[in-house]
């Protein structure tokens, strides 16, 4: 069950010819929402603590604590060195011409230290990766608070060449069990879960969907999964590339002490490898079977793992996971445009 380390030696040399990126949500991808607001140049800068927390107190600026109500001026050569956040131009009052007068009221905020107002745009949410900080930053200051994983994640530098050498390995032992699948004429995908705790392989399946239509290649591996810890139903006798092996000197992940001597549940803590991004189907299974990691290979026009949806990482969801794409990338690729030829002949030869 196990693939030898001589026989993947060759896959390690050529694992720094792809790249793992994140799948992250939308608010990490998205770009940047701007708003316009309100603001001022300061005049007297002495005067400048007392007017933040006058403005504070009058336009609070409420959900948007990202936001830093002063900035040094832009502008070279200005005689006002720094701008301050007056209000949002959605909390000003309704008013034919902007003056100070019409925005702050004169038992509010007192106007000496301030300058004639004007409009700028600030971001409506905080920045979650560098790249937004950077937009944000070319409009107003904003604080950001930056996760390193993400940040390394996304330049494609999160795994070490040990960790990227065994996921060569186990992507290609995927990509072994969808060719095997092609053969028996399913469609060319594979899947592998792994436990990484341990680096053993749990379980390797294909497309079975000839004899099933719900037999996924990630279906497979969740049930094979099951059926190592002694459930599951489903008899791949007559697929001898899917198969598993029982996890019993795996520990369990990501569970109390307490549980520590009983069986995960299903996939807690293991990674999945699959040539193909998963399917709604397959990604909700992924959700209720608890999986730790998905690396796929390349991406598909149905896929829920980042083309079509984001399923892992929906907030309403009582589970998420991380995803990785373009392991084998090429390698993929090339597993998926066989199997479209393939498929696009025997539609033709039924015509």
């Amino acid at each position: 069950m196990e693939p030898q380390v001589k026989r993947w030696k060759w896959s390690v040399c050529n694992s720094d010819s792809w790249v793992a990126y994140p799948v992250l949500s939308d608010e990490h991808s998205q770009d940047i929402e701007l708003m316009e607001a309100f603001a001022s140049p300061i005049v007297n800068k002495k005067e400048t603590a007392r007017l933040v927390r006058e403005l504070n107190s009058l336009y609070p600026l409420s959900g948007l604590q990202h936001i830093k109500r002063v900035r040094a001026c832009k502008e070279q050569g200005s005689p006002h060195p720094l701008e301050v956040l007056v209000c949002l131009v959605s909390d000003a009052p309704d008013m034919e011409a902007v003056s100070l007068d019409s925005l702050l009221p004169s038992d509010g905020v007192l106007h000496d230290g301030l300058g004639e107002p004007f409009v700028v745009k600030v971001p409506a949410r905080p920045p979650l990766t560098r790249s937004q900080f950077e937009q944000t930053s070319r409009h107003w200051p904003t604080s950001f608070h930056e996760d390193k994983q993400v940040t390394v994640a996304m330049r494609g530098e999160l795994f070490s060449p040990p960790q990227k050498a065994s996921m060569h390995m186990y992507m290609m032992s995927a990509l072994a069990a969808a060719n095997a699948g092609k053969e028996m004429g399913m469609e060319a995908v594979g899947a592998v879960v792994v436990n990484p705790a341990t680096q053993r392989i749990i379980a390797v399946g294909h497309d079975c969907r000839g004899h099933h239509p719900l037999k996924h290649a990630v279906m497979v591996c969740i049930e094979l999964v099951a059926q190592s810890q002694g459930a599951g139903c489903y008899s791949f006798d007559r697929y001898p590339a899917c198969r598993f092996i029982s996890p019993t000197s795996d520990t369990c992940l990501n569970v109390p002490d307490a549980e520590a001597s009983s069986q995960p549940y299903i996939c807690t803590g293991y990674d999945l490898y699959v040539t193909r991004e998963p399917c709604v189907m397959c990604a909700m299974a992924l959700v209720h079977s608890r999986i730790g990691r998905v690396f796929y290979g390349t991406a598909s026009a149905d896929g829920a793992l980042g083309t079509k949806f984001k399923i892992h990482s929906q907030k309403d969801l009582n589970h998420r996971f991380e995803v990785y794409k373009g392991v084998l990338i090429t390698q993929c690729e090339d597993l998926n445009r066989s199997d479209d030829h393939i498929q696009k002949q025997s539609l033709e030869e039924r015509r």
